[in-house]
């Protein structure tokens, strides 16, 4: 049954995959990290995106008196090639647990998730710039701001896993992403996710993060998640801040404090992520007249990146025709 169920997923998301679909590309690395909600959008064919956790949790253990900690990676890989609205991703974890008192501790993968997501609907919003005459306008808010772009997600659970976190069957996950760009500088994505379907494990949570980027390089997030399974709930609080490096790698940071359950813990994340990008763009506009433009935005990005260079390079072309001329001063000089 359950595999009866993937397999319809997966023939949805290949069909839907070859509809018209809005450009998922960007010029700069979009990356989930440090949070651990997901945007609803793909990161674009033709990109291989990594993105890398190092983390460490220390939290009590329910009726004892031990604590548990653990330390491991997170590995996330994502990738688009059929549909710039369609993403596939894969979600590894190796972990140490370790419990402090009683010098026992167990090691290996700990999660091996494949999965996909599909944009269903993305917003659109008004160039205020665009609005001169009147002050007013150009600074309101747009209430299409309040309506979110929509995704839904669809994963596997496989027990390729070592012993000691095997469950003994594979398991669906299902989820929906939300994302609300407030403004240019304040986003919140917002997700629902069911996963270990159909098992004794089954769980129920939902992500709230919110986003601020501070600059062109650096960003500041807050996030709320919170788990339920069998009638417990337990949650954390997360901040932290990600680091634009270059347009292809970004740094990140975190902290969280755990809590439910009558227990409390935390933990801590350093990472990075780092994308191939072997995009081609096939975005084609129009002008006022509906003829389509030769130009794009990755040729116009470019070809400003050549207008940059090129003026270097005349810089140095013309330091070096003083210095031919001033030679040529002092030769007659001497004669």
């Amino acid at each position: 049954m359950i595999t009866h169920c993937i397999k319809k997923l997966l023939f949805i998301f290949i069909v839907l995959s070859f509809s018209s679909a809005y450009c998922q590309y960007t010029n700069l690395i979009n990356s989930n990290k440090p949070g651990f909600s997901e945007s609803p959008y793909a990161v674009g064919k033709g990109v291989y995106q990594f993105e890398n956790n190092l983390f460490l949790l220390n939290a009590p253990i329910e009726n004892s008196t031990n604590n548990l900690q653990s330390t491991g990676l997170d590995f996330l890989f994502r990738t688009s090639f059929l549909s710039e609205k369609l993403e596939f991703n894969s979600k590894v974890r190796y972990q140490r647990d370790e419990i402090n008192l009683s010098n026992e501790y167990t090691n290996g993968l700990g999660k091996f998730t494949i999965g996909a997501k599909y944009l269903l609907f993305q917003q659109t919003y008004e160039d205020k710039k665009k609005e001169v005459r009147s002050w007013k306008k150009r600074n309101a808010f747009d209430k299409k701001r309040l309506i979110p772009s929509v995704a839904l997600y669809a994963g596997l659970n496989t027990d390729m896993l070592s012993e000691t976190y095997k469950i003994g069957q594979l398991s669906p996950k299902a989820g929906l992403l939300f994302q609300n760009n407030l403004s240019n500088q304040f986003t919140v994505i917002t997700n629902f996710f069911y996963d270990f379907i159909g098992t004794d494990f089954s769980e129920f949570s939902y992500i709230i993060t919110g986003t601020i980027n501070l600059n062109s390089r650096w960003s500041t997030f807050f996030e709320n998640q919170t788990t339920y399974q069998n009638n417990i709930s337990e949650s954390n609080l997360g901040s932290g801040f990600a680091y634009l490096f270059s347009k292809d790698l970004q740094i990140n940071a975190s902290a969280r404090y755990l809590f439910g359950n009558n227990n409390e813990g935390f933990s801590a994340g350093i990472g990075f992520s780092y994308r191939i990008d072997k995009h081609n763009d096939n975005f084609k506009g129009k002008d006022n007249n509906g003829k389509a433009l030769n130009e794009t935005p990755i040729s116009t990005y470019n070809k400003k990146q050549d207008r940059f260079f090129n003026r270097l390079f005349r810089i140095f072309t013309k330091d070096s025709k003083k210095i031919k001329r001033r030679k040529k001063r002092k030769r007659k000089r001497n004669k």
